[in-house]
């Protein structure tokens, strides 16, 4: 049996959250553009919830916006899917299972251009949601005529002019934009290029005042873990328990916060986020930002080297040694913690960290140390570097953990070869990948430079890191002890002496 909106009145089992099919008929509120799994586990799950409590009421229409792959698996299940929350909450274990309903419909936007364009001149529609990946907020002189434009921000403007038309510049149009891609003050750059973008395109002043007068873009920061589908073997059990097949079962750790820069204006329409306290919206968000980038971003990034390098495949793997757990425990409280750079109060940091800690240990996602690589410098540079000055500032001497991390990631970056246009690096006689865009720099480096002059040529580019590292009293010195004392002696030899 196959999961569809006619199929739920044979789903029996307690063992599965199951919306009133009344839920099925709400008005469509929302239009969010994207696919992906992060937006199914958190704002999708969060509607729902909703929803389920009579509060929000509204439902949403999901764009695809790429040409890859098709919207059958959605068309199939009705837009129903599983959502199976894992977790650790206060030390102990959670499990949840909800049949998410807040979707009602995918379109394509290279096949349903004219459809979703329609749906501007719906007055339900009050919000837009999106995650394109950070790429897809990105300027591209285009034509909001094409049929679709090609960029996010050309679409969204071509959707927004539409709606001007359609309701001849009503203030009440406007709609609340809010975009979850990971990148800082997404919803300001985003007005920003929608702007420069209605100036490329020839737009009436008139439009453009109602555009910056009635539309809300709101900066925000979302926070899940979200692996998406199952491998086989996991779907296969989770599916004989349930009593049905879903081809859109979507995991996700139990912990979500959605955090929304917005006046109350933004609050009324978001009505949802009454329905769970992991969705926040404030006037400013710059702690949610901070605790997220450097506690739980931060320490990913200064740890996933360390830990590939002891040989440790996911997150799970490395918090089960004691050695590696040490590492990242004191790596997030005694150093991180103390030095992110804007105020925030101890006890939040401390909760914050506590939280994070409880979800590295989450036994059901098998989150990979080498995914976490990906754009390993870029990572480096705007996570960890600010904190590591910060704590020169505040304690002036060399935060040991972090010198493991630049040390590691050092020699994690030591590409050995490279394949057509992937770089590759060697661990116990297997490659890996090093998906960075400086890697080319670091094959060159390694290649010609001995470890102490390589440790001083990349902490000493200043273009790097808009810095010079060298002139932090020390670190230069431990970050070579480090990198030779791992290249001699192996990881788990220099965390058990550290």
């Amino acid at each position: 049996m196959l999961l569809t909106k006619s199929s739920l009145k044979n789903i029996h089992t307690t063992k599965v959250m199951v919306p009133n099919e009344a839920i099925l008929e709400l008005p469509e509120k929302v239009l969010q553009f994207g696919t992906g799994v992060l937006l199914r586990g958190l704002p999708g799950y969060f509607i729902d919830k909703a929803n389920r409590k009579g509060i929000f009421n509204g439902r949403i229409v999901v764009v695809k916006s790429t040409d890859t792959g098709d919207v059958s698996e959605f068309d199939n299940q009705d837009s129903l899917y599983t959502l199976c929350m894992r977790g650790i909450v206060d030390g102990q274990q959670v499990q949840q299972n909800i049949i998410c309903s807040s979707i009602s419909r995918v379109l394509s936007a290279t096949k349903n251009w004219e459809s979703i364009l329609q749906y501007a001149h719906n007055p339900d529609l009050t919000i837009v949601i999106s995650n394109t990946t950070e790429v897809g907020i990105e300027l591209v002189n285009e034509s909001i005529l094409l049929r679709p434009p090609v960029s996010y921000p050309g679409k969204l403007l071509a959707l927004l002019y539409e709606r001007y038309q359609a309701f001849k510049g009503n203030a009440q149009s406007g709609l609340v934009i809010v975009p979850t891609e990971l990148i800082s003050d997404n919803g300001n750059k985003l007005k920003t290029i929608i702007l420069q973008l209605a100036q490329w395109n020839k737009l009436e002043k008139m439009f453009v005042d109602w555009l910056t007068t009635n539309n809300h873009f709101c900066n925000s920061l979302v926070d899940r873990i979200v692996p998406g589908k199952p491998n086989a073997a996991a779907k296969a059990v989770i599916e004989a328990e349930l009593g049905y097949k879903d081809d859109l079962i979507t995991m996700s750790e139990v912990y979500g916060l959605w955090a929304i820069e917005g006046d109350d204006h933004v609050k009324s329409i978001l009505s949802f986020a009454l329905a769970d306290a992991g969705v926040v919206i404030a006037y400013d968000i710059t702690i949610f930002k901070e605790l997220k980038l450097r506690l739980l971003n931060g320490t990913h990034t200064l740890s996933c080297a360390v830990a590939f390098l002891a040989g440790f495949t996911t997150v799970k793997q490395a918090m089960d040694n004691a050695l590696l757990t040490h590492f990242i425990k004191y790596l997030m409280i005694k150093e991180i913690a103390i030095a992110i750079p804007c105020p925030v109060p101890e006890k939040e940091a401390s909760a914050f960290a506590l939280k994070v800690l409880d979800r590295f240990s989450n036994p059901s996602l098998e989150h990979q140390w080498i995914s976490i690589t990906l754009n390993y410098t870029a990572k480096l540079k705007m996570r960890v570097v600010p904190v590591l000055q910060c704590y020169y500032r505040q304690y002036k001497t060399v935060p040991e953990n972090m010198a493991i991390g630049f040390a590691a990631w050092l020699l994690f970056m030591k590409v050995v070869k490279k394949e057509g246009d992937i770089y590759l690096g060697e661990l116990n006689g297997q490659n890996y990948p090093v998906k960075d865009e400086m890697a080319a720099y670091f094959f060159d480096l390694w290649q010609n430079l001995s470890p102490d002059n390589l440790v001083k040529a990349v902490l000493g580019n200043a273009s790097l890191w808009d810095a010079d590292l060298t002139l932090l009293d020390g670190f230069i010195e431990k970050v070579t002890d480090k990198l030779n004392a791992i290249m001699q002696h192996g990881m788990m030899a220099v965390l058990n002496n550290n």
